[in-house]
């Protein structure tokens, strides 16, 4: 009787071909940072995890969108940054121009709707929020100031019968 061990795949191709696959990523977003920009038709619809090592996003971007958020790449983005392991871009949010930071492995979607090519990926491991994300804890009120900051001490000799 033959073990029906399953083999452990210590080359990783399922990590081998996510991180292939976000190399097509990275030529997408290479080609639309050139001068010609994004050709034809093609945009772009980033999906991301908000909290995934390494994201950058500004706390009230995250406040909105605490988990995912997707950015669409067409006509309206500005600085868009390529590296190997990121990219960069700036945005508007409210008409307020935001700054994103994105590493290839918090995408989860990439897709361009204008030829229907999907990509979807793992979502990696959320970031614990930091402090200053944090809400902070509810005020107490304080009691109105009266000016004297000693204890009161109250004479009882003019109520006693002389």
């Amino acid at each position: 009787m033959a073990d029906d061990v399953q083999p452990i795949d210590e080359m990783q191709y399922e990590k081998l071909a996510q991180d292939a696959l976000r190399g097509v990523i990275r030529a997408a977003l290479e080609r639309a940072a050139s001068p010609q920009g994004i050709p034809g038709a093609h945009h772009f619809y980033i999906t991301f995890k908000t909290r995934a090592p390494g994201v950058s996003v500004p706390p009230d971007v995250v406040a909105k969108y605490p988990d995912e958020m997707t950015v669409v790449l067409q006509h309206q983005y500005w600085d868009l940054a390529v590296e190997h392991d990121l990219f960069s871009v700036m945005l508007k949010f409210g008409g307020m121009p935001k700054v994103l930071t994105v590493p290839y492995n918090a995408v989860t979607r990439f897709y361009d709707p204008s030829v229907q090519f999907l990509l979807q990926f793992e979502a990696p491991e959320p970031v614990a929020p930091t402090v200053a994300e944090l809400p902070a804890p509810p005020k107490r009120p304080e009691p109105a100031p009266t000016g004297d900051d000693g204890p009161k001490v109250v004479s009882l000799d003019q109520f006693r019968k002389k």
